[in-house]
């Protein structure tokens, strides 16, 4: 497991005990030979570029922001290993695909979740359709309260996504 880059700090984070019987796919990853990122297809359309220091996304935001995002990420890495990549725009949280992405602000924590279906509730400013079972949904949290058994079902639910558990259904 990657933990550390000096250049720009973590890169990986923690790995847990995968919850739910939730099984990552063992198939091979594709490594991009300029970055180095792992992509569950070969070839995978993506912007190569060194990820940052998680520090620096959150240079600009009120503590809470941060304390929001660890909350999130606590959830997460309850579910199984997951890779934390600070991008120049935004942290995307990947298993074998990306399932969610956040973008601090000053004030809140932007982002989304891959959810294999239209999710409902009016906690989503808006949900896009890129393919029959990867919609995105855009939210927005304020603290970690907001982060409640509600959005923990739907952090588990694109967990799978990212493990790519809802193409074996």
């Amino acid at each position: 497991m990657r933990t550390h880059d000096a250049a720009h700090g973590p890169i990986v984070a923690h790995t847990a005990a995968i919850a739910n019987d939730w099984v990552v796919p063992s198939a091979a990853m594709w490594d991009c030979p300029r970055c180095g990122r792992s992509f569950a297809n070969r070839n995978q359309v993506h912007t190569c570029a060194r990820l940052a220091h998680l520090d620096r996304h959150f240079a600009a935001s009120d503590p809470v922001v941060r304390a929001t995002f660890d909350q999130v990420l606590d959830v997460v890495l309850a579910f199984g290993p997951v890779d934390v990549l600070p991008e120049k725009t935004r942290i995307a949280l990947h298993v074998r695909m990306s399932f969610a992405a956040f973008i601090p602000r000053v004030h809140w924590l932007n982002g989304h979740l891959v959810l294999a279906r239209h999710a409902g509730g009016g906690r989503f400013l808006k949900a896009e359709e890129l393919s029959p079972r990867n919609v995105v949904h855009t939210f927005r949290l304020t603290s970690p309260v907001d982060v409640d058994t509600e959005f923990i079902s739907w952090l588990a639910e694109a967990y799978q996504v990212g493990c790519q558990q809802h193409l074996r259904r």
